[in-house]
């Protein structure tokens, strides 16, 4: 990729969608738009190729790529017979998904369920008792669906997919069983 990368319309529209819905996740619109550059590439691309394709500045590529990297969404690749560093990302879709799944929950619902467990425990003895049900009531659900992810998590990717394809089936059985298991299981598990 010598010369600057000229997109389709297609690729632009998707590159444009990320940068939305990059700004969305809470990441920078750039950064959106350059992770779904390398998504598409058919090789490796360099920091250059990323400037001249989506006419952004070399440092806010340069930070945009530092913050992919640190997210583990894109990874330096070496070109043989050229000397720059070239970027591509997981070719498995279902990895890339995993890794932004278990940074998010990282950054952003970890701290929560940390934070609901250290007022959790300043609640005992305090005459507030409503605010202290439910900041456990909330933590016990987050606990709850980090659980669960971490259990999905562990699944191999085919066992996964499956699980996810019998969702209607899945919902029957469980509106079937919610008729005779006691409150008490249905909801705490």
């Amino acid at each position: 990729m010598k010369e600057a990368m000229q997109l389709s319309r297609l690729r632009q529209e998707f590159i444009l969608h990320f940068g939305e819905m990059g700004a969305r996740w809470g990441i920078n619109r750039t950064v959106g738009q350059i992770y779904a550059l390398p998504v598409l590439a058919d090789a490796p691309v360099c920091a250059d190729d990323i400037v001249a394709a989506l006419g952004v500045s070399r440092s806010n590529v340069s930070m945009s790529l530092k913050e992919l990297k640190g997210w583990r969404l894109v990874n330096r690749r070496h070109v043989p017979g050229d000397r720059r560093d070239h970027f591509e990302t997981p070719q498995d879709l279902w990895h890339s998904t995993r890794i932004l799944v278990e940074e998010r929950k990282k950054r952003e619902i970890d701290p929560t369920l940390t934070r609901l467990r250290e007022l959790e425990l300043r609640a005992e003895g305090d005459p507030d008792t409503g605010a202290a049900a439910r900041i456990t009531e909330m933590r016990a659900m987050i606990e709850l669906m980090t659980d669960w992810y971490d259990e999905m998590n562990k699944l191999e990717t085919e066992k996964l997919v499956a699980l996810l394809r019998m969702g209607a089936r899945l919902k029957k059985m469980i509106d079937a069983a919610g008729d005779v298991l006691p409150l008490s299981i249905r909801t705490k598990g």
